[in-house]
């Protein structure tokens, strides 16, 4: 028998609450269809607005060629961005909050115009306000952070929770984003670098992505929406008293420690 949309969502929106891992729903339904997964996405998130939050913007997913290819899909996925989900900047993550956080640098946009499709890098960054470096806490609500494409789907792209660093720059204000290096630090210690160039080849790119595919779809990205491009760097699991520093060039730094 087949689930639904909303059972899909009603037991993510549990999981959250609780701060239980679940396990996947593909193990009992493998053949969900995406369609399904997105459906059940937009409930979930729906409920976050029923309960006050205010949609804010998207976020995606698997947008490096290496992620892709583990999953074996060949394009990138979206989840959907509330006011409840922004970190102030300095604030520690929750650990109380989450099940399982892992913590991952990108390029945030800031839309100062909507994005028109066909959309492209020129036109993304056209439309671009200003850029920010930003940190995505991934929390998957699965077990073990093991899903397939409709189950991450549906999990709204695991997401969980963002910060906007300190420094906000116009596009045309920076070099070229795909040069944009990124540095991690754990406990101080270099654990790995990157460019934006890790995102689709241009961070811009996986945001034009998003607009067509959103097109249709009959929705649109909208002028005052953030959008959070992608991971430049792998996810680093957050720990109590671990820090993990977050390094852009031209777009200062972010800390995050778990508490």
């Amino acid at each position: 028998m087949s689930i639904t949309a909303r059972e899909i969502a009603d037991t993510l929106i549990a999981s959250e609450r609780e701060r239980r891992g679940i396990a996947q729903f593909s193990e009992q339904h493998p053949d969900i269809p995406v369609d399904t997964a997105y459906a059940a996405q937009k409930a979930f998130v729906q409920s976050k607005l029923d309960a006050g939050e205010v949609f804010v913007g998207w976020k995606l997913g698997l947008t490096s060629r290496n992620k892709q290819q583990a999953m074996g899909l060949d394009a990138p996925l979206y989840g959907r961005v509330t006011s409840g989900m922004l970190s102030a900047y300095g604030d520690p993550v929750r650990l109380d909050r989450f099940i399982h956080p892992r913590v991952e640098c990108e390029i945030a946009f800031l839309l100062a115009r909507d994005v028109e499709p066909p959309a492209t890098i020129t036109s993304v960054l056209a439309a671009t306000d200003v850029v920010f470096g930003a940190v995505d806490v991934l929390d998957s609500r699965y077990e073990s952070f093991r899903f397939t494409l409709s189950d991450v789907v549906a999990d709204n792209a695991s997401a969980g929770a963002f910060y906007l660093g300190p420094i906000a720059r116009r596009p045309d204000e920076m070099e070229d984003l795909r040069l944009l290096g990124a540095v991690v630090r754990v406990d101080g210690e270099v654990a790995m670098t990157a460019a934006g160039a890790a995102v689709m080849g241009h961070p811009a790119a996986s945001v034009a992505w998003l607009a067509n595919q959103l097109a249709a779809e009959g929705e649109q990205l909208r002028a005052g929406q953030i959008v959070f491009s992608g991971g430049v760097t792998a996810p680093v699991p957050v720990v109590a008293g671990r820090s993990v520093t977050f390094e852009f060039d031209g777009l200062g730094a972010i800390e995050v420690y778990g508490a």
